[in-house]
């Protein structure tokens, strides 16, 4: 007998017209990284059972689609902040980004400025604060670290100011790193990869000589100077910023922040509702409610279950932004849906730069453009403001209980 259906892969080549799906660009770049570079994109924190939750979240949610209405003519765009995005998508902030295409951030950059979306440059980023502030268009926004001294967030703050920054995200969940075993098995030690490693990373001759071998290895131009000389190495200044970590970050620390910062703050890593409650109260511009792509706390939840009661929580107030293994249009609907203003995207738009550049960051956001369209069509709504709960239904009966949802709106 015959199975359900033929065998299948995702395409791996090198043409991005053939790349139908964020999957495809995923499978195109793991064909071209080597496999320590594979292990620090993908890696989860312990048994990844985190990483697992926030896909089986989305898997959870089941459409129930309108009828009858004319949907000819469809608008996938969103505002936040005053302001149009082309897509209710925002590219998240991810670092080491050299590590996957040269220049990395700069090209991610140039295509969220090209797709009319807000990109989100982390302060372990590769490339220069100034020079990525002066991609024409761009809607910058700097993610905040906050490590070390007073003065080195002072300092950070007050370049992302004058470079023109128009949100500045600090992310609070990271002051401790997380547990990533695959990837520690890529290492000989905290400061240096393992041979067998160092091997593999020969076998990828394309990823050697257009990255490694071209341009040595990166460093992170936006903090190396807080970095002691003799530990600017690329692993070795990684690994000593995450051991100055300021472990007293408190709700004192962000007032701090929001004095000293003039725009929009959000608060990245919140997973409690009384906490995203308290950063409306002390004026917050918007919440991202993440658990930091699955890498930090194992068996944490996905920031979709907390996202409608953390709607109900703060009403509008301020905005949600919500993060965590979207790859998909009908992933972007779900959390709109259920009361984001927009999403964060970090592993979609680094397998289209892993796999092709600027190109294939920008092919990433195609792809999910055309999805929405395609599926606000099949959902019959005609624009984001026509989103809600009620064209959605949970179908695991004990979550519809345990969250006290059990029938759309």
């Amino acid at each position: 007998m015959l199975g359900a259906s033929p065998q299948r892969q995702f395409y791996a080549g090198t043409n991005l017209d053939h790349a139908v799906t964020v999957e495809d660009l995923r499978a195109m770049a793991h064909r071209r990284l080597p496999g320590f570079v594979l292990e620090y994109l993908e890696a989860g924190g312990e048994d990844e059972a985190t990483l697992a939750r926030n896909i089986a979240a989305l898997a959870e949610w089941r459409f129930l689609h309108r009828s009858l209405v004319d949907v000819s003519r469809r608008d996938v765009s969103t505002v936040l902040f005053g302001r149009k995005l082309t897509i209710p998508v925002i590219i998240a902030p991810t670092g080491l980004n050299e590590l996957f295409w040269p220049h990395a951030d700069l090209r991610l950059a140039e295509a969220a400025a090209e797709f009319g979306i807000p990109f989100t440059q982390s302060t372990m980023s590769n490339d220069a604060m100034s020079r990525v502030a002066r991609v024409p268009g761009l809607r910058y926004w700097w993610q905040l670290y906050v490590f070390g001294p007073p003065n080195v967030r002072e300092t950070l703050i007050n370049r992302a100011r004058d470079s023109g920054c128009e949100a500045l995200v600090v992310t609070v969940d990271a002051q401790i790193y997380g547990n990533r075993e695959w990837h520690k098995r890529t290492t000989a030690g905290p400061t240096s990869l393992s041979w067998s490693s160092q091997f593999d990373a020969l076998l990828h001759p394309r990823w050697f000589a257009r990255g490694i071998l071209t341009h040595g290895m990166p460093r992170f131009e936006n903090v190396v100077e807080f970095v002691p000389k003799h530990r600017r190495g690329f692993f070795d200044s990684a690994h000593w910023i995450r051991s100055q970590m300021d472990r007293a970050l408190s709700w004192d620390t962000i007032a701090r922040i929001r004095e000293r910062w003039p725009r929009k703050l959000v608060i990245k890593g919140l997973l409690d509702v009384e906490d995203i409650a308290r950063a409306a109260e002390i004026g917050a511009d918007a919440v991202a409610i993440s658990n930091h792509g699955g890498r930090q706390l194992d068996w944490a939840v996905a920031p979709l279950d907390l996202l409608p009661a953390a709607r109900q929580a703060v009403g509008d107030r301020i905005a949600i932004l919500v993060d965590g293994g979207f790859r998909r249009g009908t992933d972007v609907i779900k959390a709109l849906a259920l009361g984001a203003d927009a999403v964060l995207v970090g592993r979609a738009t680094l397998y289209g730069v892993a796999a092709a550049g600027k190109d294939g960051a920008k092919r990433a956001l195609d792809i999910l453009r055309e999805e929405i369209m395609r599926d606000f069509g099949l959902l019959e709504v005609r624009s984001a403001a026509e989103l809600g709960p009620r064209l959605l239904v949970r179908a695991n009966p004990w979550l519809r209980h345990a969250t006290g949802i059990t029938a759309p709106a």
